[in-house]
């Protein structure tokens, strides 16, 4: 009996699986440190226990981000070896902050499966959740992946698409136990915009770029254990180049939008993404954010907006989709979420 695990193919998916993933990771300050190091990352919340401790909070908490790098890599030895691509995201919300310390687990349950017309390949639906040390359930999210089918010859399944919400209800959002944006230094946070100066409808240029490296994607798989096999193995596509993680395009874009959203400290929720066109070494990723909506919260001073994340590899700001309602190609990203930001 082969002891190797060569990742599951499309035909080893059944709806209502549940996966548990191996292999629980306790994560320190050296997280938060490679995580700086990769991504020009700047919030205040996550660069200062002071800051953190002033906003209500017992430390800085582990970037929202960082904690869902991790969550994530659990998954994709059982989830995504085989993917040909990550395709999207929905329902995600970020429950507990995750602290120097705690324990990271995941866990996967199926919910919707998709072949495709091609006979060669299927869509998987999971939805993920991530627990501490102590059981208490700290993010969950759903995302759909593209895998590749082993035997093309298996039956495909019966077509399931699960019912996910498109956005996330302000009601749906969980704010931090004791946050407080109260006593809020705007000094220290690097700029002066508060929630009530943003308006629906109102576009941001981020104006800064950042050239992915081969080193720094491959520092950041490693880091985050994503080892599917398009963004470790350069022989497994015909062009013998790797796929920049996702999640590295979602970091860096993040980190960017700090230069006109300094003040959205905290991700709470995930209302919907797409990895709209691959991303290569050699690209320079720029960003761009829209303002969707805002809503109240009952925790003193705090306010939750609603943002729109595009990353580029070049074109002008504020271009998505081309006239036949495509993405256009140098848009990598668009990433829809919630974000605290003080009153």
């Amino acid at each position: 009996m082969a002891k190797t695990n060569p990742g599951r193919f499309f035909e080893d998916y059944s709806i209502g699986q549940v996966i548990e993933h191996a292999v629980p990771r306790t994560v320190s300050g050296g997280e938060r440190a490679l995580y700086h190091a990769l991504y020009p990352a700047r919030h205040a919340l996550y660069s200062s226990d002071a800051f953190a401790q002033a906003c209500g909070l017992p430390a800085s908490p582990i970037d929202d981000l960082a904690a869902f790098h991790v969550v994530f890599g659990k998954t994709v030895p059982d989830v995504s070896l085989n993917a040909v691509a990550n395709l999207g995201y929905a329902e995600g919300r970020w429950l507990k902050p995750v602290y120097a310390g705690d324990t990271l687990r995941s866990s996967s349950e199926v919910i919707g499966l998709k072949q495709n017309s091609n006979g060669k390949t299927g869509v998987v639906y999971v939805r993920t959740t991530g627990t501490n040390q102590r059981g208490e359930t700290v993010m969950e999210y759903c995302r759909w992946v593209m895998v590749r089918k082993n035997d093309l010859d298996a039956p495909a399944p019966e077509t399931v698409l699960p019912d996910l919400k498109t956005v996330l209800a302000s009601e749906d959002l969980v704010i931090p136990d004791g946050l407080s944006f109260e006593g809020y230094d705007f000094t220290l946070s690097g700029e002066p915009h508060r929630w009530g100066d943003y308006e629906v409808g109102e576009t941001i240029d981020h104006v800064d770029g950042v050239t992915i490296e081969e080193a720094e994607h491959m520092m950041a798989t490693r880091l985050w254990q994503n080892t599917a096999k398009v963004h470790f193995d350069a022989t497994f596509r015909p062009d013998g180049q790797r796929l920049i993680y996702g999640g590295h395009v979602i970091s860096m874009a993040r980190a960017l939008s700090f230069n006109g959203l300094a003040n959205a400290q905290m991700i709470v929720g995930l209302n919907g993404g797409a990895h709209a066109n691959p991303c290569f070494s050699g690209d320079t990723v720029k960003a761009w954010s829209e303002v969707l909506d805002k809503a109240d919260t009952a925790a003193p001073g705090v306010g939750a907006i609603r943002l729109r994340l595009v990353a580029t590899k070049g074109g002008a700001p504020f271009e998505l989709r081309g006239e036949d309602g495509k993405y256009k190609p140098e848009v990598l990203l668009d990433l829809d979420y919630w974000a605290l930001m003080p009153r």
